[in-house]
């Protein structure tokens, strides 16, 4: 086969609720084309959040049982997205929640049961994306580079804003890429500090002020220093990032700038001296204060912000392909980019794939 419609799901750290995105990739002529046909997020319920907040301290049947619970929601809600839009798809392609995010001890933990999302949906589904990669000594992420590689290559950079911010771009015929920094996990953990669910176009962190002895602290973790590849998850930033900034006792609007501030220096720090167009995507990219801060630290950098649907569901988008480069047995993961030992193809299969391979 060469098109195929798949549905690419997305759970991100930022718990901005779960994307679902039916989307069509057809390859013609050695490049792959791409087209997303319907797309929604669905928010998540104060409780789930919470749920998905309290599984870092969760006991093994806890985690057993949040695993196979949100593959049976992640099944339903593809069932009646489906249905509701008389769509129809080949397969499904989850990411699932991480839960935990370790590769330094070799392992990495998705909730989200691809068994339990088949056996709702009625079909086959691809999951557990990273293990393949853990198992080969990487950091099983980014995993989205190989998706801007061969579907965005317009883009000398692709840049997601989530939870956590990752770039891609190729150097030295290298595909290379990182988590730079976090982004809505900690925005919008301030924001709520404010009443607010997330802070919608930067109009807080725009009331404030940047702290300079806060913005110091920020930019001097040791992960900053650290080469490529690296990643990482919510673990550390609630050990490293948070601490740092309840430390100060200024206005939240004065740690929201400030913020802002940290992750345009970041990415600025990885963007320097270089030239080309970068890709904003994710919820970030519809923050009007950071991205006008990330257009003045990158100043050499011309910074486009896509339409919405690729901005919310790039991720999901991408996904999907790697569940299509999986059933083809094609790598979709990138050992230049995670520092495995070699390139490698992952993901599991559940359901029936026969008419498809």
């Amino acid at each position: 086969m060469d098109t195929y419609k798949v549905v690419g799901i997305m759970s991100g750290t930022s718990l901005d609720g779960l994307d679902i995105a039916l989307c069509e990739l057809k390859k013609q002529g050695g490049t792959w084309h791409y087209h997303i046909i319907k797309a929604e997020t669905i928010e998540y319920s104060l409780q789930k959040k919470e749920e998905f907040n309290s599984l870092l301290y969760a006991s093994a049947e806890q985690l057993a049982f949040a695993d196979m619970g949100f593959g049976y929601y992640i099944g339903e809600k593809v069932k009646a997205f489906l249905a509701q839009n008389n769509l129809k798809a080949d397969f499904i392609a989850s990411h699932g929640h991480t839960v935990f995010h370790q590769p330094t001890k070799g392992f990495t933990y998705q909730i989200g049961s691809g068994a339990a999302i088949a056996a709702v949906s009625g079909l086959p589904v691809v999951s557990d994306f990273r293990s393949v990669d853990i198992a080969l000594g990487g950091q099983g992420a980014p995993l989205v580079p190989i998706g801007d590689k061969l579907l965005f290559a317009d883009f000398e950079f692709c840049l997601n804003l989530g939870g956590i911010a990752n770039i891609s771009f190729d150097e030295a015929d290298k595909r290379l890429a990182s988590d730079i920094c976090p982004v809505n996990i900690v925005l919008n953990a301030l924001a709520k500090q404010l009443g607010q669910e997330y802070d919608k176009d930067g109009l807080l962190a725009r009331k404030g002020t940047v702290n300079t002895e806060l913005l110091t602290k920020l930019n001097g973790l040791d992960y900053y220093k650290q080469p490529f590849p690296k990643s990482i998850g919510k673990e550390w930033i609630d050990k490293e990032v948070f601490p740092i900034i309840n430390s100060f006792t200024i206005s939240t609007e004065d740690k929201l700038a400030t913020f802002c501030t940290n992750i345009a220096e970041q990415l600025s720090s990885i963007t320097n001296r270089k030239s080309g167009r970068l890709l904003a995507t994710g919820g970030g990219a519809l923050n009007g204060f950071l991205i006008e801060k990330i257009k003045q630290s990158c100043a050499t950098i011309e910074v486009v912000v896509p339409d919405n649907n690729i901005v919310l569901f790039k991720e999901a988008l991408i996904f999907a392909f790697l569940g299509i480069l999986r059933i083809r047995n094609e790598v979709n993961c990138l050992s230049s980019v995670t520092g495995a030992s070699s390139d490698s193809i992952g993901g599991a299969l559940y359901g029936d794939f026969r008419n498809l391979l």
